[in-house]
């Protein structure tokens, strides 16, 4: 998927093991701690809800806030969720109506220095804080997210489990993309089989492109009849446990243009190179610029016209960002989890992307999407 410029809990427990420990919570709090001291603010006002699943463990983090200052921590819900919270929260929980949140939180926030997550509120929410919470408020970004660029041994296997279901979801449907099926059609084909197979629901919204609307990076399956001679794109993933995948693959229908089939072979050499190169220590700017490099060499470098990949956990689009814009500074880092997805597209023709799921190591990386990607 491109990227776009996403009290102890029995439940949780059991389908995330580590990530849910006391220990690991008050070691990540600690952290965020000293991070908000080191910018001389006093607490934090968490709105992101991949922010607030990853800090307390709750599962409908949409309908949540959170308070953390330098000695409390709050999950704030409502009603609908008494039972759910306390039973996967691993922080304490305070189940009130709208009004009641502030008035409880102002208790610890009177007179503070609070921050809030300026990519996450709208700005209403930010005038009814700033009115409420009798603080100062200041615009904050990226304080929690570098925690989760870092997966444990339970996120990494929630993601391979995604990744697992999305793979043999396609594998099973993947003889009904032939010419007279419609787009929209297979993608509701892929989206049932995924879920028959376990899946909590699709990972975003799939992806399914062909003939000239493969040039559309993001073309969002659509009533088209696939036909003979089509490139066909597949952008699909799983969400498992809160935690996503995220594969694309192309596909011929029939026999194709040897202009298309060209474009394929560069895309899926660009492809193995990059990952060839993945390995803990490599700058994220570096990586994509030995594909895009690889790709300029082909005369293909205009029509690369996205990063090489980004991060992938509880949003689908996560630290770290594999682009040209990302600072030479940052470095891939063991345990982090990536999309290597090199690909061009030219108007009126048609485009290709393949991208792969893939876990840095020390000394490399163990790709988790593994559906073939034969040269054409």
């Amino acid at each position: 998927m491109l990227e776009h410029f996403d009290c102890q809990a029995e439940s949780i427990q059991n389908s995330l093991g580590a990530s849910s420990s006391h220990v690991t919570i008050q070691s990540m709090l600690a952290q965020l701690r000293h991070k908000l001291q080191a910018l001389e603010l006093d607490g934090i006002w968490v709105a992101k809800p991949e922010n607030i699943r990853y800090l307390s463990g709750f599962t409908t983090p949409k309908d949540g806030k959170m308070l953390v200052t330098q000695n409390e921590v709050f999950l704030y819900t409502d009603a609908r969720y008494t039972v759910q919270a306390a039973k996967e929260s691993r922080v304490p929980v305070q189940t009130a109506r709208f009004e009641e949140v502030y008035a409880h939180a102002k208790a610890f926030t009177q007179g503070q220095k609070i921050a809030f997550e300026s990519d996450a509120l709208l700005y209403k929410s930010y005038e009814e804080l700033s009115a409420e919470l009798g603080a100062s408020l200041h615009a904050t970004t990226d304080l929690i997210e570098p925690f989760r660029a870092i997966k444990n041994q339970a996120e990494i296997n929630a993601i391979r489990q995604a990744a697992k279901v999305a793979d043999a979801a396609l594998e099973a449907v993947l003889p009904q993309l032939q010419a007279g099926i419609r787009e929209r059609d297979f993608a509701l084909l892929l989206e049932f089989e995924m879920r028959q197979r376990g899946a909590d629901a699709a990972g975003f919204e799939i992806i399914v492109a062909s003939g000239e609307r493969s040039a559309m990076p993001h073309g969002t399956a659509s009533g088209r009849t696939i036909q003979e001679g089509d490139l066909v794109t597949v952008d699909w993933g799983a969400l498992q446990d809160g935690y996503h995948s995220d594969c694309t693959r192309a596909y011929s229908i029939g026999q194709i243009s040897s202009q298309l089939k060209n474009m394929y072979n560069a895309v899926l050499e660009a492809n193995l190179l990059a990952i060839e190169h993945v390995k803990a220590g490599v700058g994220c700017k570096e990586l994509d610029t030995i594909a895009r490099e690889h790709l300029k060499s082909l005369g293909l470098g205009d029509a690369f016209k996205h990063s090489l990949g980004h991060g992938v956990g509880l949003a689908i689009h996560e630290a770290p960002s594999l682009s040209q814009r990302t600072d030479d500074a940052v470095l891939l880092e063991a345990g982090m989890l990536v999309t290597i997805e090199p690909g061009v597209y030219l108007d009126d023709l048609g485009g290709v992307r393949i991208e792969d799921l893939v876990l840095v190591t020390e000394n490399g990386c163990e790709i988790l999407t593994s559906l073939p990607k034969p040269r054409l």
